[in-house]
């Protein structure tokens, strides 16, 4: 690991809680530098702007930290897309430009409208099996006299098994992972890169990239590690069918901590909203068009935010617990996660189809990253100096820092109150630091 000075911008989503091992591992000499890991979830396009945020707000504010140049890669769904840019070497910034600036500058676009082209190919054999499929429901309705419920069950098959086609993901990522100084091949990467897809018939994981997995291009594994069940098809590869990572494991970051890491960074984007807000929080989001400030009840938006908080709290008390058995089961290791706050309600809300919303909501995560590193500077400060990384304070302490477009001012009240909230959340580190202390004593 190299130690490099903070680059002019980069973005990040916002990362709201950390947790750690009990026991930090001993400092590194200079001999021999730190290993470490980092793990991105999934999380469709939404994710995939939450996790470039916040990896750029890391990249800029952590000096000793090189985000293109550590031991292990990890990444699952839309997690994957980003784990294997970085372990090719584009930055985050880079990413920012790409995926969600979209600038005439960048030759790599990353368009999120690919994923929205209907997957003809598997309506087209879907369909070609309806005629017999409908025969023989008839036959058992008409002849062997069974219920309709029966009858219609023979139609099964015939039901395309995703909406969407993804082959644009592999085609796309392909010729960028294929440009002059990056490789579309796992055993070619100067680092390692695992990329978590599900087997469809055994219910096991795939870890692309990992011996017996490492012949599979990246571009075909990240296909299939973001291919949702019911969304997309599953991806046909060695004659088996791969669907997302995410049906097994949120996180998946034990492939990187069983070969020995000594900090794991893990980021996860989707979390449960807690629409119970205080007063406070409505203040400080004043700056926010009305129909953001608040959701007064998950229900008052109806079908699809119940099926969205349903399925980001399973998807997040399953994460939670695995975290927590991270802990017990490495205990060497110094292990972070970050992640939006529960009661933020703009990645909640947001629509990552739309171009200006995407920038906005980059942006916003990359604000809300750096006041987590501020708010708990305490707390980061002693989780990374045993890995000689360190909090740039002159970058995080600048106000006029941006990553696309100013944010709307908030009011003065609001600002004041999340200067207070920083601080006492920094204080609230201190003490229970020194109390550590005091008991290892």
């Amino acid at each position: 690991m190299t130690t490099k000075k903070a680059p002019p911008l980069h973005l990040v989503s916002t990362p709201m809680e950390s947790t750690g091992s009990r026991r930090a591992p001993a400092r590194k000499t200079v001999s021999t530098p730190p290993r470490i890991a980092l793990a991105l979830a999934g999380g469709g396009p939404l994710g995939a702007i939450y996790e470039i945020g916040a990896l750029c707000a890391m990249d800029e504010s952590l000096d000793g930290l090189d985000l293109t140049r550590l031991d292990h890669y990890v990444g699952v769904s839309a997690g994957g897309f980003i784990a294997a840019a970085l372990a090719n070497g584009m930055t985050p910034r880079e990413m920012c430009a790409g995926f969600i600036e979209n600038s005439d500058e960048s030759a790599e676009v990353f368009d999120p409208s690919w994923l929205m082209k209907p997957a003809w190919g598997e309506y087209v054999r879907r369909a070609i099996m309806l005629p017999g499929l409908t025969a023989s429901a008839l036959w058992r309705l008409l002849v062997e006299r069974r219920s309709l419920i029966s009858a219609l069950e023979r139609l099964g098959p015939g039901l395309p098994t995703g909406v969407f086609a993804s082959d644009e993901v592999d085609r796309r990522l392909s010729a960028l992972f294929s440009r002059n100084g990056r490789t579309n091949d796992f055993r070619q990467l100067k680092t390692k890169l695992t990329l978590v897809a599900t087997n469809l018939d055994s219910g096991e994981s795939a870890p692309f990239g990992r011996p017996g997995w490492d012949h599979v291009p990246i571009s075909k594994a990240v296909q299939a590690s973001s291919a949702l069940p019911g969304l997309f098809p599953p991806v046909e590869i060695d004659e088996h069918y791969f669907v997302d990572g995410a049906l097994k494991k949120t996180m998946h970051a034990s492939v990187a901590l069983d070969d020995g890491i000594d900090l794991m960074l893990c980021v996860n984007p989707l979390v449960p909203y807690d629409a119970t807000l205080p007063e406070v929080m409505q203040v400080m989001q004043r700056g926010l068009p009305p129909e953001k400030r608040r959701i007064p009840r998950i229900v008052d938006g109806g079908l699809p935010s119940v099926l969205s908080q349903t399925f980001r709290s399973i998807i997040h008390s399953r994460m939670a617990l695995g975290m927590k058995g991270y802990e017990r089961a490495y205990p060497d290791t110094d292990i972070l996660l970050f992640e939006p706050d529960h009661r933020d309600p703009e990645l909640y809300l947001a629509n990552t189809f739309s171009y200006g919303q995407r920038r906005h909501l980059a942006e916003h995560a990359y604000q809300q990253t750096r006041r987590l590193l501020r708010s708990r500077r305490s707390h980061f400060t002693a989780r990374f100096a045993p890995h000689g990384i360190e909090l740039n304070m002159d970058v995080l302490d600048d106000p006029r820092r941006r990553l696309v477009t100013p944010l709307q001012p908030g009011s003065r009240v609001g600002q004041a109150i999340v200067s207070l909230q920083e601080v006492m959340e920094d204080l609230g580190d201190i003490v229970t630091l020194a109390n550590r202390r005091r008991r290892a004593a």
